[in-house]
């Protein structure tokens, strides 16, 4: 029998909600069909939104949205997407597709959007083609409360208070598609941008995050915050689940593989663990005292397009396998907790690892999304020291342990344990100890099935949570974690 042990006395610290945020980007019908329809649509919306997005992403507790990019943000200047809709500017998209975007969702719509879900934006602004003068004037138009040329024309759009936007991110992928910079080039960027983004409330200072590095690329990191981290509150990390990690050919499908695959791409989601680790304790050295987070601000599985589909739009399905990844990744951040601040699953409708597809006026909640739904609980509450005694298992060079798991404490004494059984076939009798804490009930909620099984519009219900039965023997937890499953285990204080 497996053993997870929980240890109430020891923490390290607070597990910040942002780390269960999420990434909206101008990629394939992500935002123009997946959250935007529009007002004069028949699909049921308030001011534009789609209603039943907006509900499911409310009751999955979003806590940030991250937007308009990714590559496309290093496109985007702002200025195209206020003002009256049909003098915006048209543009073509030439990362994603090449489509026409009409600038018809700009930066009122995405507030509007943040309102509705009642989470904070995350704004990636423009380096690769913008200027210093286009980035500044962004923050002052959506954050100068006084007279200003900037809150002067945020008002003449029809929003008189400002939005004090807190998060701002200093570009993204400087090394690749925003700019092909290299590390010391950046730095020196980062400073300049950085010199000229302004606080204009001392209730709401922004925080400034430096475009960081990708996967294993620690000297990025190193050179960044060493010549830039007095400047910064953060620097982004991204990494992306590849079943082969093979860039330059096929990535593989996301509904069809064998136990090979299934085992490979899980060993190459723990992989994240020790680029956090080592990302972490490179910014402690290089921050000579400083405190600046880590915002892993793109991470998730990222598979061939669905056939048939336009490649650029990157929509692809989403099953077990993909739960079993979130619940990782979560359960690692949440464990990082003292230095990771944020972070983004790519992305929230209809693009890579999406918690939510939609298909006209049709929508389902994928695999993923009920995890995060399951996990919300670790929203703002103590980590808890958690280790899992358990074997390993995989085929060949791919071996993960058997059991995945991270633990909370809420403001009223309530713990939340998490644990994901990575057993493609076989379930998993599991003990649990919790302690230094007493409680008086206990529930449990599972998530389950084939590591291929998904939600389709026509059986938008074939994955979903089940309550579960746990047992309670000489104070110990007990429970039979069924093979592929997610499972949250609630102890009442």
């Amino acid at each position: 029998m497996a053993k997870i042990i929980v240890n109430a006395s020891r923490s390290v610290g607070t597990i910040n909600p942002n780390i269960y945020g999420h990434f909206a980007e101008h990629l394939g019908r992500l935002i123009y069909g997946g959250i935007f329809v529009g007002e004069n649509s028949d699909i049921p919306n308030v001011n534009g939104m789609r209603v039943d997005v907006v509900e499911a992403l409310r009751k999955m507790r979003i806590p940030v949205l991250r937007w308009p990019g990714g590559c496309f943000a290093d496109t985007y200047h702002w200025k195209d997407g206020i003002g009256p809709k049909e003098s915006r500017a048209t543009i073509v998209n030439t990362n994603w597709g090449g489509v026409t975007e009409d600038n018809s969702f700009g930066t009122h719509e995405f507030m509007e959007l943040c309102r509705q879900l009642g989470c904070e934006a995350y704004f990636s602004g423009n380096v690769g083609s913008g200027t210093v003068q286009e980035m500044s004037d962004w923050i002052e138009y959506c954050n100068m409360g006084g007279i200003s040329p900037m809150s002067q024309l945020r008002r003449a759009n029809g929003q008189d208070a400002p939005w004090n936007v807190k998060f701002w991110g200093i570009g993204n992928e400087a090394w690749g598609c925003g700019g092909n910079m290299t590390a010391a080039y950046y730095a020196d960027e980062c400073r300049r941008y950085s010199t000229y983004m302004r606080n204009y409330s001392p209730d709401h200072k922004i925080v400034k995050i430096a475009c960081g590095a990708n996967a294993l690329d620690y000297n990025w990191t190193k050179t960044v915050v060493e010549h830039a981290g007095h400047m910064i509150d953060a620097i982004s990390l991204h990494y992306y689940t590849l079943p082969t990690n093979d860039w330059q050919g096929s990535k593989g499908s996301s509904t069809e593989f064998d136990t090979k695959l299934y085992y490979e791409t899980l060993d190459h989601t723990l992989f994240m663990d020790e680029l956090v680790e080592n990302h972490s304790r490179v910014i402690r050295v290089a921050g000579k005292g400083k405190k600046i987070g880590l915002v892993v601000d793109e991470w998730g599985t990222w598979y061939d397009v669905e056939p048939g589909t336009n490649p650029g739009f990157l929509y692809q399905q989403n099953c077990m396998r993909d739960a079993l990844v979130a619940a990782i990744n979560l359960n690692i951040f949440n464990n990082h907790c003292d230095t990771v601040m944020m972070t983004n699953i790519a992305q929230v409708v209809n693009v890579l690892q999406a918690v939510i597809l939609t298909e006209g006026d049709q929508m389902l909640l994928t695999p993923t999304y009920h995890v995060f739904e399951m996990y919300k609980n670790h929203q703002g509450a103590q980590q808890l020291e958690c280790y899992a005694q358990t074997r390993m298992i995989g085929v060949e060079s791919a071996k993960v342990p058997q059991l995945h798991a991270s633990a909370s404490r809420d403001e009223q004494g309530n713990i939340l344990l998490t644990i994901a059984n990575l057993d493609e076939s076989e379930s998993c009798p599991v003990s649990c100890l919790i302690a230094d804490a007493a409680f008086t009930s206990v529930s449990a909620r599972v998530l389950a099935g084939d590591p291929h099984a998904h939600n389709t519009f026509d059986s938008p219900e074939n994955v979903v949570p089940v309550e579960f039965a746990v047992t309670v023997e000489n104070g110990e937890i007990c429970a039979v974690l069924p093979a592929c499953s997610v499972c949250a285990i609630t102890l009442k204080a």
